[in-house]
């Protein structure tokens, strides 16, 4: 039985620009190693599988090599998918149960609000060889439950990063997320998010990566709701907004290929 597959850009309204991810939407339980050798065929950061679960939907996220438990891209183009190709009917919300809890989905005109938990960082000494991996001096380093977080001085020192991806995935993080203030009019900060311990080695736009930033630029300031860009070669726009303990994601998203698995 053949399996719909979609290639979906997220965080962007324009093809070929923001996250590319997969999304596949199944009809039946499949083997973890079946999702893992899908995930390596498209061979995107993250392909999320779908399948009905109760008042909504059993999502997880698999990159090239490993099961994630957050990924907020393959996330957006998972309702994206769901609402244009009417799987979700006029449902104005979804619901999606993963390994990080419940999470959810709302369309606000041509935008997709995601509600995600939030991940603070906290302050830790600077890990030996992250400066020299990085390339830049860090002013802050910070780790939450998956990732490190590192403020570099200004924007440009963002953007003209050049790590050395090999000594990046020798440290004890999922992935390492830089930022700095923004350069840019109506943005408030910019980030990239590189990841190459687990076979991403550079993320193109990262929800998750926000759920870190968002409260981080919030006690920084002191706004609820922010705006960042994600500053890789494809580019990316995020809006967030803190709640409490959640973090709400806006992202626009669109399909580039639709097709079937014969596999």
């Amino acid at each position: 039985m053949s399996v719909p597959i979609y290639q979906v850009d997220a965080f962007t309204d324009t093809p070929f620009a923001g996250n590319p991810a997969g999304v596949c939407l199944l009809s039946g339980e499949r083997p973890d190693a079946w999702m893992g050798a899908v995930a390596r065929e498209m061979n995107l950061s993250e392909t999320a599988f779908l399948l009905p679960e109760g008042d909504g939907y059993r999502l997880r996220w698999f990159t090239p090599a490993v099961e994630v438990a957050l990924c907020g891209h393959a996330t957006l183009a998972s309702a994206h998918v769901l609402w244009t190709e009417g799987r979700a009917g006029a449902a104005g919300q979804l619901r999606f149960h993963t390994r990080s809890g419940e999470l959810g989905a709302r369309r606000e005109g041509d935008w997709i609000e995601l509600d995600f938990p939030a991940r603070p960082e906290r302050p830790i000494e600077l890990p030996p060889g992250l400066a020299e991996a990085l390339g830049a001096r860090p002013v802050y380093t910070g780790l939450n439950v998956d990732d490190l977080l590192v403020l570099l001085e200004d924007a440009a020192t963002v953007r003209n990063l050049q790590p050395d991806l090999a000594r990046l995935s020798r440290l004890e993080a999922r992935g390492i997320s830089v930022t700095a203030p923004a350069d840019m009019p109506g943005i408030d900060f910019v980030s990239r998010f590189f990841a190459p311990a687990v076979g991403v080695p550079e993320d193109p736009v990262t929800g998750s990566a926000h759920c870190c930033l968002g409260p981080f630029w919030q006690a920084r300031l002191g706004r609820d709701a922010l705006t960042g860009y994600q500053a890789s070669t494809r580019g990316g726009l995020v809006k967030v907004r803190m709640l409490g303990e959640r973090v709400l994601l806006q992202g626009q998203a669109v399909t580039v290929l639709r097709g079937e698995l014969l596999a």
